[in-house]
């Protein structure tokens, strides 16, 4: 047991930090962000990846610079109210730099390339808004008012809609696959651009949903896309290295 600082009389250690973090359900998620982190350090060593001096001490000139720690003896000072030793920090900053090799290894322009290339349509996307009633008869009243006036949307949303997007004329903005409902995700993504669809009953018939469709982008890989992509590849790495290892709560 440690003790990390004292307030007035009351001193408090390092298990009772951890016992805190656990009551307030922070516990688990550091110890999750600890150990994805070594997971991408393991990886990398046994990938045989380097990570040269020079990369730790331009890494460590980079820290010093952004802390204003300008001297050595700033730097000596800074780590010696911390309790942290500066072979600790040396260690920080190599493990940070496999971690940021195996990353890019993990998601190289290739995988991002072959992983667009197989899963395009989950990438497609439409642009949305919606009118929300508590009456299947006002809904399907309104439907028929669209079906000669479509501009009238954003009007008739502002005017009749339950939803908080009323304030925006029902824009809801761009929804990807897999966002929505089986049925209603299928007709949004098979309809065109200004389409009318619904009424859309909720499952205990209390609220009536009504899209139009302001417009649908087809999948490209731009940067927004290449970023979700490498998100995705990130996850699925970590969630198969996490069954190869044998991890236990002490």
């Amino acid at each position: 047991m440690t003790d990390i600082v004292k307030i007035d009389d009351e001193v408090i250690s390092t298990d009772k930090l951890i016992s805190t973090l656990k009551l307030m359900g922070r516990f688990d998620g550091l110890v999750e962000e600890v150990l994805r982190e070594k997971l991408l350090v393991h990886a990398a060593k046994r990938k045989g990846i380097q990570v040269p001096l020079e990369e730790v001490q331009d890494k460590s000139e980079q820290f010093r610079r952004v802390m204003g720690l300008h001297r050595a003896k700033d730097t000596i000072d800074y780590f010696d109210k911390m309790g942290v030793s500066l072979d600790d920090f040396e260690e920080y900053l190599t493990e940070k730099a496999y971690q940021e090799k195996m990353l890019d290894d993990i998601t190289n322009h290739g995988s991002v390339e072959e992983y667009f290339k197989l899963n395009s349509p989950r990438f497609d996307s439409v642009e949305v808004s919606h009118i929300v009633l508590d009456s299947e008869g006002k809904a399907r009243e309104i439907v028929s008012i669209l079906e000669d006036d479509a501009d009238a949307f954003a009007e008739l949303a502002e005017e009749n809609s339950i939803a908080e997007t009323k304030e925006q004329g029902g824009k809801i903005g761009k929804i990807l696959r897999g966002s929505l409902s089986g049925e209603i995700e299928s007709k949004l993504f098979n309809a065109k651009e200004g389409d009318i669809l619904g009424p859309f009953s909720s499952s205990d018939g209390s609220r009536f949903e009504i899209f139009r469709i302001d417009s649908v982008t087809p999948a490209s890989l731009d940067d927004e896309t290449r970023s979700e992509i490498k998100t995705l590849l990130k996850e699925t790495w970590m969630a198969e290295r996490a069954k190869e290892h044998q991890i236990q709560a002490l």
